[in-house]
């Protein structure tokens, strides 16, 4: 049975088709049976899909639907039994379809940039994650080589009690690179410090699959 993951943030510029797209090339690189689902209607990771048909041997095989609004729960059924992991990039403002991609996952991955306005503007994906009673897991995303303002953040998150990834990813040029060619940076640039730490982080969050 396959571990689902709605990777969800309702604030915009957070790095969400980027961190989805990231995850699923490093678990499909470790050998698991990996689906991606776009429903997010601006279909970013359905144009990255696009460009993945180009990039060749160095794509990792993994399974692609961009299934709206009421498709996503079937879906997901469809997929569960025949993979490991299964991703899903949510829409960033609409309620309703948001909440069915959320409902439909075992945990709700939150991509967070360390900074106050994007502290503050998590509360509302937080609420949508608790409304469906979903547990949920945050990424620091984005995160700057200097700087106390990771760590004050940090501890703002695990004082309210918040699952917080130890693995984290920082502000790195690698991943935009590796985007744009369709590609995550574990196949892009395996032996990167990008790359490194994708795996961490899909290792931190494999660690919080459910146990059938």
């Amino acid at each position: 049975m396959a571990f689902i993951v709605a990777v969800a943030q309702r604030k915009g510029g957070a790095g969400k088709s980027t961190l989805a797209a990231n995850l699923a090339a490093a678990f499909a690189g470790q050998g698991e049976r990996v689906a991606l689902l776009d429903t997010d209607p601006q279909k970013t990771l359905s144009h990255w899909h696009g460009e993945r048909a180009r990039a060749g041997s160095r794509a990792g095989l993994l399974a692609f639907d961009a299934p709206a609004g009421w498709r996503v729960p079937a879906a997901c059924d469809k997929l569960r039994r025949s993979h490991d992991v299964i991703l899903l990039d949510t829409p960033p403002h609409d309620d309703t379809d948001a909440r069915i991609a959320i409902r439909a996952a075992d945990l709700v991955l939150v991509p967070l940039q360390p900074s106050p306005a994007d502290l503050w503007a998590t509360g509302a994906t937080l609420d949508l994650a608790r409304a469906e009673r979903r547990p949920v897991a945050v990424a620091l995303n984005r995160v700057p080589a200097q700087g106390k303002l990771a760590e004050q953040v940090a501890q703002q998150l695990r004082a309210q009690g918040l699952t917080l990834l130890d693995a984290t990813l920082g502000n790195r040029t690698g991943f935009a690179s590796a985007f744009a060619a369709g590609l995550g940076v574990t196949e892009a640039a395996p032996r990167s410090l990008a790359a490194e730490e994708v795996r961490a982080l899909a290792a931190a969050l494999k660690g919080l699959a459910p146990r059938r």
